[in-house]
């Protein structure tokens, strides 16, 4: 018949002590109380199993770690980024203040040398107005998608890549061209060009891509000028039931792309490329991001997520 084990209360209590009271080490303890090191752990771990010792981690206000958690459970994501914006229903507000927090991520999972994938938008440009001073020297910055169509708004890709090379001096891969052509052929004759397949073939040696996600509204950046998408395109999508776009492929709810013809338009990044990039962040929430966020997680096209607190509520409901 096996010997029923006794419990010493005491010795837990007393062990326990020590430990997280006194902040002795479990050696310290071992020697004082003329007991092995083994045992000292095995009772300090009894102690937890008794209830005599309960952990607890406090929450800090604007921090939303029990939301990532899940999310991060939820979507088999290897991050999710909360930011507590100051205004949940600006979807300005929202992406400026989410490319904020972003340069924060660039400054802790960049490291020099990187081959960095950049794309455009609200929050990238918030990004790059956030980051400071560094030497990243032997990194590269390489455009994965076309600007936004008329030269005028080039200067939105454009200003955002100049902007991080000022900050940090990486080498700089522009690609000089619409997102989205007007035609297919038109296509094939631009990658022929030796410069933009010099870019085209680096998006294969990318370590880590920062990229935003459009919501398809006659709002979204790409409806803006008229000049990526027409409202007709934008009807036929949404009837094709799109729910937004990463890297100018537009998918549906379960994440699955939407086929047309306007992707044998686009200039940029493959949607396989970027599955087969190690880290590929998205920075996306507010109101109209929902929909997408979900999709491009449930596609597996994003292993990093930056949002919203109220972005990431919804998330967790299906």
């Amino acid at each position: 018949m096996a010997r029923k084990q006794i419990v010493d209360y005491r010795l837990l209590q007393k062990v326990s002590k020590l430990y997280y009271d006194n902040n002795l080490t479990q050696k310290e303890i071992s020697g004082r109380l003329e007991i092995s090191r083994p045992k000292v752990s095995r009772l300090l771990k009894q102690a937890r199993d008794f209830g005599i010792v309960k952990i607890t981690i406090s929450g800090i206000p604007g921090i939303h770690t029990d939301i990532e958690n899940a999310l991060e459970n939820k979507y088999g994501i290897d991050e999710i980024y909360i930011v507590e914006v100051s205004d949940p229903q600006s979807q300005i507000a929202v992406s400026t203040e989410i490319g904020v927090a972003a340069a924060d991520y660039f400054m802790r999972a960049v490291t020099d040398p990187s081959m960095i994938g950049i794309s455009w938008g609200t929050a990238l440009r918030a990004m790059a107005d956030s980051i400071p001073n560094m030497d990243y020297r032997k990194s590269e910055l390489i455009q994965v998608l076309g600007g936004l169509g008329l030269p005028e708004s080039e200067a939105h890709a454009a200003y955002i890549l100049r902007r991080m090379v000022a900050q940090i001096g990486s080498k700089l891969h522009l690609l000089n061209l619409p997102g989205i052509l007007d035609h297919a052929s038109v296509k094939q004759a631009v990658l022929s060009e030796s410069y933009v397949k010099e870019v085209y073939a680096l998006f294969k040696k990318l370590d880590i891509v920062f990229l935003g996600l459009g919501a398809p509204t006659p709002e979204s950046m790409i409806m803006r000028d008229g000049t990526i998408l027409t409202e007709a395109e934008l009807i036929m999508l949404l009837e094709k039931g799109a729910v937004g776009e990463i890297a100018l492929r537009f998918l549906d709810k379960d994440g699955n792309i939407i086929q047309s013809e306007i992707n044998d338009r686009v200039i940029g990044i493959s949607l396989e490329e970027l599955k087969n990039t190690k880290q590929v962040i998205g920075l996306a929430g507010g109101p109209d991001k929902v929909d997408i966020i979900r999709a491009a997680l449930r596609g597996k096209f994003i292993n990093h997520l930056i949002t919203d607190h109220l972005t990431g509520k919804k998330l967790l409901i299906d």
